[in-house]
């Protein structure tokens, strides 16, 4: 097994996502609401069947938003974390800010992901090894030094509830977006400046982006200065801030 291999695996695994998808039309689909009160559609749980049929191998680790867990996931060398709709609740509501994001996940680093952008025909793949493509075509995070006139990709939903209003004053400007795995997709794709999440995130929200932002040249790191570790017992992370590397110190003063 080679990372070619596991980045085909992953463009098969994206491209049959996109074929699901098809099916269905943003905005007219109907949904549920799971325990916690978020949206699930038949969308979501056709791309959890295809990506898992697809990916997985002979002792290799699962972890889905859409699948019940399997604690034997934590003895796994290797784990694939995937969230089979980013953004849900925007896929309901017509908005088209929703992704597929996957991600290979070796002992507790992902080194390698892709996140599938239909509403942007955008295929955004990498890892470590190879470095990150868009459509094919070689990408990297933006080249930035300096937080004037940085354009900061925010949650949506955190915008509404006002909790980024302590940026009015910043040098940098605040652009609401929906699917954190989205943000940090267009962020490695060089498309965008930078992101963070001012509330926890799942393993599954945050994995592809983090292999995929690492693997294009930026930097990736918890607020609260924890080493990032995936593939854990408990999920939930803290938070998560991406940037290009040259931004990185930047950030971490002007938030401190």
């Amino acid at each position: 097994m080679t990372r070619a291999d596991d980045l085909e695996r992953i463009g098969e695994a994206l491209r049959r996502a996109a074929a699901v998808l098809a099916r269905f039309t943003p905005g007219e689909v109907a949904h549920r609401l799971k325990s916690k009160g978020d949206p699930v559609t038949e969308a979501d749980e056709a791309v959890d069947e295809v990506l898992r049929s697809t990916l997985p191998q002979r002792g290799e680790g699962w972890l889905s938003e859409e699948t019940v867990d399997e604690p034997s996931r934590l003895k796994c060398e290797r784990t694939w974390i995937v969230d089979p709709l980013d953004g849900t609740k925007e896929f309901v509501q017509g908005i088209p800010e929703w992704c597929v994001s996957v991600a290979l996940v070796e002992k507790d680093q992902p080194v390698a992901g892709g996140i599938l952008v239909p509403t942007r025909d955008l295929a955004i793949v990498g890892s470590l090894d190879t470095g990150v493509t868009v459509n094919g075509e070689p990408a990297r995070v933006r080249a930035l030094d300096d937080l004037r006139g940085v354009a900061v990709l925010a949650s949506r939903s955190e915008v509404k509830r006002g909790q980024w209003e302590r940026f009015s004053e910043a040098p940098f400007a605040v652009e609401p977006m929906g699917s954190v795995a989205l943000k940090m997709g267009l962020v490695a794709a060089g498309l965008a400046d930078a992101t963070w999440t001012l509330v926890p995130k799942n393993e599954w929200d945050v994995a592809a982006g983090t292999a995929l932002v690492r693997a294009a040249g930026g930097a990736v790191w918890r607020p609260d200065g924890e080493p990032l570790r995936f593939n854990q017992p408990k999920t939930l992370l803290p938070g998560l801030l991406a940037t290009p590397a040259g931004l990185e110190q930047a950030v971490r003063d002007y938030l401190a």
